[in-house]
């Protein structure tokens, strides 16, 4: 006996009604207008349906009248792909004919959740997010199946708002600073600075000044996107991120000292030499950069006032890759001490020289790259 709010069904009685095994409940419980099963049903805003194990449908709320534009009476009695639904999944293959959620749950006796793409009546298609349930009698046979969809065009509408937005919002910021911002507007709570230990490289254009003064804004500005192209798509590639643009320079940041090295190494023997090439081609001067990397505790957190925040690393580590990259020779790679001591291959740099950094009270001794970086 299975009991619906005051309401007493006897299950034994309705397979009497269906066929000898008992396994038609088409013409049970769902069939009557005024049960309290369907009637609540009826009150879901989701759309439901219910198919026999041949998958034709015997029960169709008014949710799934509303979502789809079908009438019960238009599907009853019918399968998905008697040119009702006809189903694709995000790839657009059809899937009433291979691959349905229903089916397979119908076979394994197991729920099931995708995302799929029906045939709206009008002729459109739309996304839902569907969840198939089996009905089983009471030995633990599937004898049916409930389908539970919602339209989520809103939501798909809003995913794809915040992917443009990310990819738009991030060629302005790092990845970092968009972490950390998401979080904090999800989390409700603002961020405190964090001490951290960090690589942190600069690259700089070798006489920037004299070429901006010799060349049109758009030609400047074309020769500093190609540049900070090539170094962003790479920093990326070695688990790195750009904290910011300076000028003529970028500042990178890095967690693994090993992976700073090899952007470098990638960005002066690959990238840039590239570059160049096609410069050349197009009758263009080459690019010449610098390269200075230095490990150390760096504090990250938010810069400014309130009404303009800029989310960044500071500490001496920080002017100290800046000045290491101020004595790099040009189209090389110096580092200080503290990142080669990091490093899992120090025999790739070669000790260079004891330099008087400003700001330090101490030589710092820096190792020029002579051979390729591997480990």
């Amino acid at each position: 006996m299975i009991w619906y709010g005051s309401e007493k069904i006897n299950k034994d009685e309705e397979m009497k009604n269906g066929n000898k095994k008992g396994l038609d409940i088409s013409t049970g419980h769902l069939r009557r207008k005024k049960t309290v099963l369907r009637m609540t049903l009826n009150c879901l805003f989701d759309g439901v349906y219910i198919t026999n194990r041949a998958r034709k449908i015997i029960f169709w709320n008014r949710g799934a009248e509303e979502i789809t534009g079908y009438s019960a009476a238009e599907v009853g009695g019918r399968r998905c792909s008697d040119n009702i639904l006809n189903h694709v999944d995000e790839n657009g293959i059809v899937l009433c004919h291979g691959g349905c959620p229903l089916a397979r749950t119908l076979k394994s006796g197991q729920s099931t959740r995708a995302k799929i793409y029906p045939l709206h009546k009008s002729g459109r298609r739309f996304p839902v997010m569907t969840h198939v349930a089996p009905v089983k009698n009471r030995e633990g046979k599937t004898i049916a199946a409930i389908e539970v969809f919602r339209d989520i065009s809103t939501e798909e509408d809003y995913r794809i708002l915040q992917e443009k937005f990310r990819g738009l919002i991030s060629q302005y910021v790092s990845n970092t600073t968009f972490e950390e911002v998401s979080a904090r507007v999800h989390s409700g709570v603002e961020s405190l600075p964090r001490k951290l230990d960090l690589t942190i490289s600069f690259l700089d254009i070798v006489k920037f000044t004299t070429f901006s003064e010799r060349r049109s804004p758009e030609e400047t500005v074309d020769m500093l996107n190609d540049v900070f192209g090539i170094s962003e798509a790479i920093t990326k590639e070695f688990n790195g991120d750009i904290d910011k643009f300076i000028g003529d320079s970028a500042m990178a940041v890095f967690v693994d000292a090993n992976d700073a090295v090899l952007a470098a190494e990638k960005i002066l023997n690959e990238a840039l030499p590239k570059l160049n090439e096609r410069r050349a081609r197009a009758g263009k001067k080459a690019i010449r950069v610098r390269i200075g990397i230095n490990s150390g505790l760096v504090l990250q957190g938010d810069i400014g006032p309130a009404a303009r925040k800029d989310l960044t690393v500071i500490g001496d580590a920080v002017n100290t890759a800046a000045r290491v990259q101020q004595e790099c020779k040009v189209n090389s790679i110096l580092i200080s001490e503290a990142t080669w001591s990091r490093l899992k291959n120090p025999h790739s740099f070669k000790l260079d020289r004891q330099v008087m950094l400003k700001g330090k009270k101490q030589l710092v001794s820096v190792f020029k790259y002579v051979k390729s970086y591997s480990f």
